[in-house]
């Protein structure tokens, strides 16, 4: 992460954490961000391990470090999967290398001063990587316990037979025992890993799926073409980094020309920076989204107007 990101951060934090309630829109002018950076600092809040409080509609707030916690400007937070992936290139160097215990000396000092050791040591990715892998090599089944769905929004034991991985380890391939279908599980949902003393039984329907830019996992049935901003391509690239690849540069603009697993991903991408994005030679792509739209507005017009809060 560099300078400038950390003291927009951190500045964020300082706003959420004190005495007046600011909405997302009011933090965006306030910092000059735009709406979608100030979720996506959110999240990230919370997957560092801080209480965020939603006090109604879209205003957020950060409740106060405990005593005795180090000040916002003297640390810097790292999410599991950011700590996972850090360890991981510093367990890749030679063990005479002499930076790597001091390294490895300060992200300790960080992550327990953000919570994140105690996480990660009970939701390890690291650990969970390891069992999957040796799982997959023997070809044993396995339980991912307490695995989070979120399409099905449960949260249950998973039957698998685990065959491989996605790019850095951010997802787990396997065969689903009981629903008969190849999925893909995300590493950080799943609880534990508990490696069965049973052998594969249906490596023969064993098939990798797709995985398009966007995360979005299938057998690709669609295409896309956009011509994006400069800050639309950042945007891009921030948040669905295996994107660099399908982008071309031309003039002012960048073209994201991609095969799609499905179209859910994009659009959700899209309509956030409407402005930002052309949509080229992608007829379909246009048909969902304005299926989407129209879907939205339809459901919308018929909720129940937002309860008033008294000042």
């Amino acid at each position: 992460m560099d300078q400038p990101k950390i003291e927009r951060m951190l500045r964020l934090m300082k706003l959420m954490s004190g005495n007046i309630n600011y909405s997302v829109e009011e933090l965006s002018e306030k910092l000059e961000m735009s709406d979608r950076t100030i979720y996506r600092y959110i999240d990230t809040f919370k997957n560092a391990g801080f209480t965020v409080t939603k006090i109604w509609a879209n205003t957020y707030k950060l409740e106060k470090m405990p005593k005795g916690a180090p000040e916002f400007d003297k640390l810097m937070y790292f999410s599991e999967e950011e700590a996972y992936l850090i360890n991981s290139l510093l367990d890749s160097l030679v063990p005479t290398n002499a930076l790597k215990k001091g390294i490895k000396d300060k992200l300790a000092v960080i992550c327990d001063a953000t919570s994140i050791a105690d996480h990660v040591d009970r939701r390890s990715n690291a650990a969970a990587v390891t069992n999957l892998a040796r799982a997959a090599k023997e070809k044993k089944k396995v339980l991912l316990k307490g695995y989070e769905s979120g399409n099905s929004h449960t949260i249950r034991d998973r039957y698998v037979e685990p065959y491989g991985f996605t790019t850095d380890y951010i997802d787990v391939c396997a065969y689903d025992l009981e629903d008969k279908q190849n999925k893909v599980f995300k590493i950080r949902r799943i609880d534990e890993v508990e490696i069965l003393d049973e052998p594969w039984e249906a490596e023969k329907s064993h098939h990798r799926q797709g995985m398009d830019v966007f995360r979005m996992t299938g057998q690709y049935t669609g295409h896309i073409k956009w011509q994006m901003t400069v800050m639309a391509k950042n945007l891009l690239l921030e948040e669905f980094p295996l994107a660099r690849r399908e982008l071309k540069r031309k003039g002012n603009f960048w073209i994201l020309d991609t095969d799609i697993c499905n179209y859910a991903g994009a659009c959700r991408f899209y309509v956030g920076l409407v402005k930002e994005i052309k949509i080229i030679d992608s007829p379909e792509f246009e048909k969902y989204i304005e299926e989407y739209v129209t879907e939205y507005l339809t459901r919308n017009a018929t909720c129940p107007p937002p309860p008033k809060f008294e000042q």
